[in-house]
């Protein structure tokens, strides 16, 4: 009986699934701070290209990057679905993630996440912890801490 409490204690974790053209991303929702409608940013002088500009959120200047422009998806189309989700790693450093859409919240447990299993020296790669499965789709699971040290280097 002890076991089956044991096994019954299975470690599930929140994202929230979003969209990029066809292709779907998860965000572990621990990380999320907040979710805003698209809204007129300002652009940075000399930024890199996947930075789009900064917006007021309620008087806290935020940097917004655009995911598809660091994943060399093509450019940014704005639409009524269009959301930027304000994630905070650190507290100190909240930053905006521009998507196409917000899907929705999944709940994925160990046995439905495959752990990255390839090699590669394609940076992209490293923006990934995994591939969660939920209804029969696959979400490919963003590493924003690589994410996010990769921009603190530039």
């Amino acid at each position: 009986m002890e076991e089956n409490q044991r096994t019954a204690k299975v470690e599930k974790e929140q994202y929230i699934v979003v969209k990029f053209g066809e292709e779907q991303f998860g965000i572990n929702i621990q990380y999320v701070h907040n979710i805003v409608r698209m809204q007129r940013m300002t652009r940075i002088p000399k930024a890199p290209v996947y930075i789009k500009g900064v917006i007021n959120l309620r008087g806290e200047i935020i940097p917004v990057m655009s995911l598809r422009s660091k994943f060399d998806l093509p450019d940014d189309e704005y639409t009524n679905k269009t959301r930027i989700i304000i994630v905070k790693i650190d507290p100190e450093f909240p930053l905006g993630l521009l998507v196409d859409e917000v899907r929705e919240v999944v709940q994925l447990d160990e046995g439905s996440i495959e752990k990255r299993a390839f090699d590669t020296k394609d940076t992209n790669g490293n923006y990934l912890v995994g591939i969660g499965k939920s209804n029969g789709e696959l979400i490919s699971l963003l590493s924003l801490t690589e994410i996010l040290n990769e921009k603190e280097n530039i």
